[in-house]
C-alpha cells in the first residue's frame, strides 16, 4: 500500500530500492559533476584517468548511501545529513575558490601562517549567484531525500559489511588502473597520473583524477593524518645550527645600483655560450655592450627538468635536491621566505611569469603562485593557435594578452619571461624548424640544413623576440628604466650530435655547463666579472644591485659582489670548481693558474657537502617554514 503523502513506497514495506538509491545518490553527483565542469578549464587529461575518475566517485557514493539506507530509524538519516553537510561545504568552497584563484581549495591552506581560515571565509562571502543557485538546487534535492525516504526498520549488519568489504577492494584496486608510478627521478613524473595521486601535492590536477569525494578524503588524509615521515634528529639539528643566527645580507659598493628601477628576467632556453655571438643573436650580443657580464657562468643541472631547475634557483634560492630523488616542482607547498617575487611585492612591484606552455606543465602554475608571483601566463592558456606558431618566442611579445601584461600596467613590475624555441629537435623538418624556414626563406626554396645549423637558426627566433622585447619597451618609455636580468638555463645538451659541443667549450667534465648570464641597463657602462658562479647566487646578486635587504641564511648562493665570496660552482655530482682548481670525487682533477694547497681543498669540500646537505634538508622537511618571523 502506498503512502498518500509519500511518492516513494511505504516506509512500512521499506527495502533500498534503486529509486532510494538514486533519490540519495543525485545530490551526490551533481555536485561531483559540477566540480568536474569547472575542472575543464585544467588541461590536464590522460585517457588512463577515466575509468579511475569514475569509480572513485561511484565507490564513494555508493559507500555513502548504502549505509545511510541500511541504518535503523533516524540514524540513518543523520549519518546521511552530516556526509552530505560536510561534503556540501567543500562543494561551495571549491566552486568559489577556484574561479577566484584558479585552484581548488587544498586542506594544506589551512596550515600556512594566518591564512586558512581567511580563505574558507573569503570563498563563502564571494560566491556569485550560478554557485548558490546550484547550490540550492543540490541543498533542497538532499532535502527532499532526507524527508522522502522512508526510515529503515532495523539496522542491515549484513549488508552493511558486505558494502564496506567491496568498497574496499575496489578502492584498493582503482589506483592501480591510473598506471605504473616512476620510481626514479623523471622528468615528466608531474604528468604521469599516479605520481600525481600519489604524491598529491598539485590540487588541480588531483581533482581531475580523483572527483570530489575522494579528492576531499585524501586531502584530509595527506594534510592531517597520514603518518609524518621519521625525522632523524642529527639532521634537525644540523639546519637548527645552520639558522641559529639569521644574517642581513652586508652592503657593497653595488648595492643599489639599479634600485626602483623594473626589471625583466629574460631566461634563455638552450642559449648556450658559443650561440651568444654577432651573427647567431646580433640583439643578444649587442646588449653585451651595456652589461655586467658574468664570463664565469655556470647552470646547475640535476635530474628531470632541467628549465624548472634554473627556475626554482633563481626564484627560490634552492635547487633541486642531489641527496634524493625528488624533482623540483615537487616542493609547490613549500615556503621560500625571500623569494624573488615575494621581496619585489614588498617593494611594490607587479610581478608576473611568462612562457609558451601551460600553467599545469611543470605544474608551474601552482609553483609560481606558491612563490609569490601575482599570475603565471601560458600562451597555450590565453590564446588558440591554429599551428605551433605559439613555439615561436617573438609570440611572447607579439601576443595581445602577453604585451598588455608586460608593457601596459601601471606601476614598477618585475617579469620573468621564459623563452623556448631553441628546443629539440633541430630540424626543419619539425614543426619549429618549418615554420622558422617559412619566416625566413618565403616561398624559396629550403636549403639543406645540418643539425648545427638548425640550432643556430632556433636560437636567431629566441634573439628576434628580444629585439622586440627592446622596442617594445622604448615604445612604451621604459627602455631607460628597465634592467634585463639574461641567462640561459643550461647549456645545449639536446642536440642528437655530441661532436658538435668539442668544438666550442669544455666537454670532459661538468664544466660543459658554463652558459651566459649577463644583466643589462640601458646606457650603462660594461664591466666584465670573473669570479665563477651559478644559478644559486642570480637571486642574491639582483637583490642587492636593487637595494634590497634580505637573509643570507635563506639561500645557498651568494651575492657575487661580496667582496669575501670568492665564488665557486658545484654540481649533482658533488665537484666544484673555483676558476682554479677543478675538483672531482675530492680531489684535484684539473689546475689552471697556481697551486692549491691541500688545506683549502678541504674545506672547500665540506663547504659543498654542507652547502647540499642544507639545501636538500631545508626543502625535505619545508624548515624555513618552522622558523619564528
Amino acid at each position: 500500500m502506498m503512502n498518500n503523502k509519500s511518492i516513494l513506497p511505504d516506509k512500512k514495506v521499506f527495502l533500498p530500492t534503486a529509486l532510494h538509491v538514486f533519490v540519495y545518490a543525485l545530490p551526490f553527483l551533481l555536485m561531483d559533476a559540477i566540480i568536474r565542469i569547472h575542472a575543464e578549464k585544467i588541461k590536464y587529461f590522460q585517457a588512463k584517468m577515466v575509468l579511475p575518475s569514475i569509480l572513485f566517485t561511484a565507490g564513494w557514493i555508493f559507500l555513502f548511501v548504502c549505509i545511510s539506507l541500511n541504518l535503523k530509524g533516524k540514524l540513518g538519516k543523520i549519518v546521511y545529513s552530516v556526509i552530505f553537510g560536510l561534503f556540501f561545504l567543500m562543494f561551495i568552497t571549491h566552486c568559489v575558490y577556484f574561479p577566484y584563484t584558479g585552484f581548488f581549495f587544498s586542506f594544506n591552506l589551512l596550515l600556512m601562517a594566518s591564512e586558512g581560515s581567511a580563505y574558507i571565509l573569503e570563498t563563502l562571502l564571494n560566491a556569485g549567484i550560478v554557485t548558490y543557485l546550484l547550490a540550492l538546487l543540490i541543498l533542497g534535492l538532499a532535502v527532499f531525500a532526507i524527508i522522502k525516504v522512508p526510515k529503515k526498520e532495523k539496522t542491515s549488519t549484513g549488508n552493511i559489511i558486505v558494502v564496506a568489504v567491496l568498497f574496499t577492494i575496489l578502492h584498493l584496486i582503482t589506483p592501480l588502473l591510473l598506471g605504473k608510478a616512476n620510481d626514479a627521478l623523471k622528468w615528466d613524473n608531474w604528468r604521469n597520473p599516479r605520481n600525481v595521486y600519489q604524491n598529491f601535492n598539485d590540487s588541480n590536477k588531483n581533482i581531475k583524477i580523483c572527483g570530489l569525494y575522494e579528492y576531499t578524503l585524501r586531502d584530509f588524509y595527506m594534510t592531517f593524518l597520514k603518518p609524518a615521515e621519521k625525522e632523524d634528529p642529527e639532521e634537525l639539528a644540523f639546519l637548527a645550527d645552520v639558522y641559529s643566527q639569521l644574517t642581513p645580507h652586508t652592503p657593497n659598493k653595488y648595492t643599489g645600483t639599479f634600485e626602483g628601477k623594473n626589471v625583466i628576467f629574460l631566461q634563455l632556453e638552450g642559449i648556450d655560450s658559443w650561440l651568444l655571438n654577432p651573427e647567431d643573436t646580433p640583439t643578444l650580443y649587442s646588449m653585451l655592450g651595456n652589461s655586467l657580464v658574468f664570463k664565469n657562468h655556470y647552470s646547475y643541472y640535476n635530474g628531470g627538468g632541467s628549465t624548472f631547475n634554473s627556475e626554482l634557483a633563481v626564484n627560490t634560492g634552492f635547487i633541486t635536491p642531489i641527496s634524493y630523488t625528488k624533482n623540483a616542482y615537487s616542493f609547490s607547498s613549500n615556503l621560500y621566505r625571500d623569494s624573488l617575487p615575494r621581496l619585489f611585492k614588498q617593494m611594490g612591484y607587479h610581478t608576473n611569469a611568462f612562457h609558451m606552455n601551460t600553467g599545469e606543465y611543470y605544474s608551474r602554475e601552482l609553483n609560481y603562485k606558491n612563490w609569490g608571483y601575482d599570475a603565471y601566463y601560458g600562451l597555450m592558456d590565453v590564446t588558440k593557435y591554429n599551428d605551433a606558431s605559439y613555439e615561436l618566442d617573438r609570440e611572447l611579445i607579439l601576443n595581445k594578452t602577453f604585451y598588455e601584461k608586460m608593457f601596459l600596467q601601471e606601476g614598477p613590475f618585475m617579469h620573468y619571461v621564459i623563452t623556448y624555441t631553441p628546443h629539440t629537435p633541430f630540424s626543419l623538418d619539425s614543426k619549429m624548424g618549418s615554420l622558422l624556414a617559412e619566416h625566413l626563406y618565403e616561398g624559396q626554396d629550403v636549403p639543406e640544413l645540418s643539425e648545427e645549423e638548425c640550432a643556430r637558426l632556433f636560437a636567431a627566433e629566441t634573439d628576434y623576440m628580444v629585439e622586440l622585447m627592446l622596442q617594445a619597451l622604448e615604445e612604451n618609455g621604459l627602455l631607460e628604466n628597465t634592467v634585463i636580468v639574461a641567462f640561459s638555463d643550461h647549456y645545449l645538451y639536446t642536440l642528437k650530435d655530441k661532436t658538435i659541443l668539442d668544438q666550442y667549450k669544455e666537454t670532459s667534465n661538468n664544466l660543459i655547463n658554463q652558459t651566459p648570464f649577463f644583466i643589462w641597463s640601458h646606457g650603462m657602462t660594461p664591466v666584465e666579472i670573473g669570479k665563477v658562479n651559478s644559478q644559486i647566487d642570480i637571486l642574491p646578486t639582483v637583490l642587492n644591485l636593487f637595494g634590497i635587504q634580505y637573509t643570507e641564511e635563506f639561500y645557498i648562493g651568494r651575492d657575487i659582489f661580496d667582496p669575501n665570496y670568492g665564488g665557486y660552482a658545484f654540481f649533482s655530482d658533488y665537484s666544484w670548481y673555483d676558476g682554479n682548481v677543478y675538483v672531482e670525487n675530492g680531489t684535484v682533477t684539473s689546475q689552471r693558474k697556481k697551486n692549491t694547497d691541500e688545506e683549502y681543498i678541504l674545506q672547500m669540500n665540506a663547504l659543498i657537502n654542507s652547502l647540499i646537505q642544507q639545501n636538500d634538508l631545508t626543502l625535505k622537511y619545508d624548515y624555513l617554514r618552522r622558523l619564528k618571523k
